[in-house]
């Protein structure tokens, strides 16, 4: 059975979506949750974007022990040196260098010929060889790349010292027969090519990114590159747990299979979704929330008999458990610990007493706190900012025929309080400018989203929010089953992030395309 290397770049592609905005201590959290997936390497961002992105990968560098830690970087010195600089302090690290070969890029973005390409990427690949042992060398843009240039770079690339060259569809525009047939060419006619890695990067924009990945598997690809629901620019990147999980499933027509631990699967997704707060579709294979819900009587029927009628994975496989443990308002802390444990958490005692508290205020005002509310709440509390402003009471007057009030008592670090009231065009608006006031800070709201954690009237409310200030966008969320004390916690969780954010100089990322 042949092995599929799997390469995460949930931190750098992923990271790319807009609106995404992770900070260190958020990749840090996601990485370590992707070492406990299994994942072999995984792009931690592109340094030579900013400082801050080179702060952010040499901290996940410096705490992964047992995945390849990755750096991107583009065929210029400067970049490879800022790459050098980030992975000090890594166990196995590995560069990631890219250079553009398409006709419509040659012509229109890099202005240069063919041999000016083969030229500027030989001489990155050998001047990375320095630092590096291991480089992996992405023609940018391959998909609609001439197939004997492919061939060329990729010649070119393995006699330079390319461990790995990556073949990506980066505008999403293949189908799965010519992307397979591109690594069927490269297979057959490239010298050498037994001795590097071939790998596949692919975009979703005609919905096509896993059937090509798949296809690129069948014609002797290596490795797979994606991210986790599949987020990343535009429409996204081919999904990592669609790709892993159809070779799980399918082994016989696939006859290869990855060395991902399963079961950390969902739990890799939830925390994805909930730090990126890109919320992951209920429709969404193998993550999303319907993926093993069956509502037609027929259904019903066959899983109540057999259950693989309908399911051709067992949800247990990724970590999806259907608890009989009912958790409510007489729970104990016991049971609450072994539902934590149940649940994939190992918490230290404050860290349990702390959502224990919480659970215990939630539990008073539902009837029944389901494995999603304890999530939702545990999470919360895995990534804590410093609270310089901190919500206290909360009054909100409303009616159709009047102008929604709010006020607000806002605790500052030194607990002291400040109340202040609005008016605005709804209820969440004057709560918005309230805050504002008491604060003192000038914002732009840039996004805001509600969702429901679980299910029933009394269902616990997310509240995701978006902050600009300047050129400076940040995130922010706040869960209660009160949406509007939801709303008010998520825009002080941004605000705070945005104070925080100001304490570590960053500047503008580059304005490039990347892979």
């Amino acid at each position: 059975m042949r092995k599929i290397y799997i390469f995460d770049t949930t931190l750098r592609d992923g990271e790319q979506s807009p609106g995404v905005n992770l900070n260190m201590q958020e990749k840090v959290e996601i990485a370590l949750q992707l070492e406990k997936l299994g994942v072999d390497r995984m792009e931690a961002g592109f340094p030579a974007a900013s400082p801050g992105d080179l702060a952010g990968v040499n901290a996940v560098a410096r705490a992964i022990k047992n995945a390849s830690v990755i750096g991107l970087s583009r065929s210029r010195e400067n970049d490879i040196e800022a790459v050098r600089e980030a992975l000090k302090g890594a166990v196995d690290p590995c560069i990631h260098l890219f250079l553009a070969t398409s006709p419509i890029h040659r012509q229109h973005k890099l202005r240069m010929e063919k041999h000016q390409v083969l030229e500027a990427a030989e001489a990155a690949i050998k001047y990375a060889k320095k630092y590096f042992s291991k480089i992996e060398f992405s023609l940018e843009d391959a998909g609609r790349t001439e197939l004997d240039f492919i061939v060329e770079v990729t010649a070119m690339a393995v006699k330079a010292g390319a461990s790995v060259v990556n073949i990506p569809d980066t505008v999403g525009f293949m189908t799965p027969y010519d992307y397979g047939n591109i690594f069927k060419v490269v297979k057959e006619q490239v010298p050498g090519v037994e001795k590097i890695q071939l790998s596949a990067h692919c975009h979703d924009d005609l919905g096509m990114a896993t059937a090509n990945a798949l296809a690129a598997v069948l014609n002797g690809a290596d490795q797979i590159e994606g991210t986790i629901n599949g987020i990343g620019e535009r429409a996204g990147n081919t999904s990592i747990e669609e790709v892993v999980m159809a070779l799980e499933t399918r082994q016989d027509f696939y006859q290869a299979k990855t060395s991902l631990v399963l079961k950390e699967i969902y739990r890799t997704s939830r925390l994805v979704s909930k730090l990126t707060g890109m919320v992951v579709p209920g429709n969404k294979a193998i993550v999303g929330a319907n993926a093993f819900a069956h509502e037609s009587g027929i259904h019903q029927d066959g899983m109540l008999k057999e259950k693989t009628t309908y399911e051709i994975i067992s949800p247990e496989t990724i970590g999806v458990k259907e608890s009989k443990l009912v958790m409510g308002k007489h729970s104990g802390r016991h049971a609450f610990r072994e539902k934590l444990i149940d649940l994939g958490y190992d918490l230290g005692d404050e860290q349990v007493n702390a959502a224990f508290a919480k659970f215990k205020d939630l539990a008073d005002r539902k009837k029944q706190v389901e494995d999603e509310d304890i999530r939702a709440l545990i999470e919360e509390k895995l990534i804590e900012t410093p609270e310089v402003f901190a919500l206290g009471t909360l009054q909100v007057t409303y009616g159709n025929q009047m102008t929604p009030t709010a006020t607000v008592h806002v605790r500052f670090e030194d607990g002291s309080e400040v109340a202040e009231s609005a008016v605005g065009n709804g209820s969440v608006d004057a709560i918005y400018n309230a805050i504002d006031k008491a604060t003192k800070e000038e914002v732009e709201l840039d996004d805001y989203s509600i969702k429901s954690v679980s299910h029933g009237k009394d269902a616990l409310g997310e509240v995701h929010v978006v902050l600009k200030q300047n050129d400076v966008s940040v995130q922010g969320r706040g869960i209660s089953t009160d949406i509007l004390e939801a709303s008010a916690k998520a825009y002080l969780d941004a605000v705070n992030r945005l104070i925080e954010k100001r304490k570590t100089p960053t500047s503008n990322r580059s304005n490039v395309t990347l892979i």
